[in-house]
């Protein structure tokens, strides 16, 4: 169940004019992966990176602006998100191959889909990303990584806009990559990512997206609402769906909210959860996890917004 919707009307009349388009009490549930949650106060959808810079300049401070992706591994609360949500369209999606063994793709690219652009160029190495659902920007933002490969691995620059709408040309050390996480700050908006494979036969590559694709149909939840791995794994010692397992929790409910049987580091919505569904039976793994084994797990999806009956922050 998610929250009436925010009165938008004083809020867009403080928005600069854009090319774009601005949508008031956009509702955020279906573009993420749980289908769940509550609206955007006001979403702004860039026509290009002109009219996203534009917006930033323009706009006024004290508006917050929160940017989502794909919606892969993400929880929207009941309540909505106020402010500008923006949601970067295929205007910023671009893959380019280049010479060496060089990938460029904008923030909105689709993870698998610059996998297999870089495998149809022949270039290997960052395989990986075809099992990672989401944006290449959300992925550089946590430092994605899955069979053994990490974004800091396979990057060599990004660009960006701080939240003023000026660019930053970022290296390796600027974006501070480190276990689930980057240095750049919150705030700032990933334009594209160069990344570096090197040359590989095509056969070859292939193969190993068939062995990823395979591997992940054999141990993770399938065609589920499901926001992917729920929780880091702490350091040292055991995984956290070893801890979730030994916790008692696989299979856990609370509403229509349940911890997977298949792999018990995924939540999913098994029908018509809510959010606070979702959070609560989280929240619940955790505290069972430190009761028994003393580790605090720490959330992996991020969580926006306000629970249902909050209203506007």
């Amino acid at each position: 169940m998610t929250a009436p919707g925010f009165p938008t009307s004083r809020l867009l009349d403080q928005l600069p004019a854009v090319k774009g388009g601005y949508t008031g009490n956009a509702p955020l549930d279906k573009m993420t992966r749980f289908r769940v949650g509550g609206p955007a106060e006001v979403m702004f959808r860039p026509a290009d990176e002109g009219d996203l810079i534009q917006f930033l300049e323009i706009k006024p401070v004290n508006i917050p602006v929160t940017v989502i992706g794909a919606g892969s591994n993400l929880l929207v609360r009941d309540g909505g998100v106020a402010g500008v949500v923006v949601r970067l369209g295929r205007e910023f999606a671009e893959v380019q191959t280049l010479p060496g063994g060089e990938v460029r793709a904008g923030a909105a690219a689709l993870n698998p889909s610059v996998a297999t652009a870089a495998r149809d160029a022949g270039i290997a190495g960052i395989e990986f990303l075809s099992s990672i659902p989401g944006t290449i920007g959300g992925s550089l933002r946590m430092n994605a990584g899955s069979f053994g490969v990490e974004m800091k691995d396979v990057v060599t620059a990004a660009r960006a806009l701080d939240d003023g709408g000026g660019f930053h040309d970022l290296t390796p050390a600027d974006l501070g990559f480190a276990y689930r996480s980057c240095a750049v700050p919150q705030k700032w908006i990933f334009l594209s990512v160069l990344f570096r494979g090197r040359p590989g036969e095509i056969a070859d590559i292939s193969r190993r997206l068939t062995e990823i694709r395979n591997a992940r149909r054999m141990n993770q939840p399938q065609r589920a609402s499901t926001g992917g791995s729920t929780f880091t794994n702490p350091p040292g010692g055991k995984k956290a769906w070893q801890l979730i397992d030994e916790a008692g929790c696989r299979g856990l409910r609370r509403g229509d909210a349940v911890v997977s049987e298949k792999h018990c580091n995924f939540l999913i919505n098994t029908y018509n959860a809510t959010a606070a569904d979702l959070e609560g039976l989280g929240e619940e793994v955790r505290q069972r996890v430190a009761a028994t084994s003393g580790v605090n797990l720490e959330w992996e999806i991020r969580r926006i917004g306000v629970a249902a009956g909050e209203g506007k922050p």
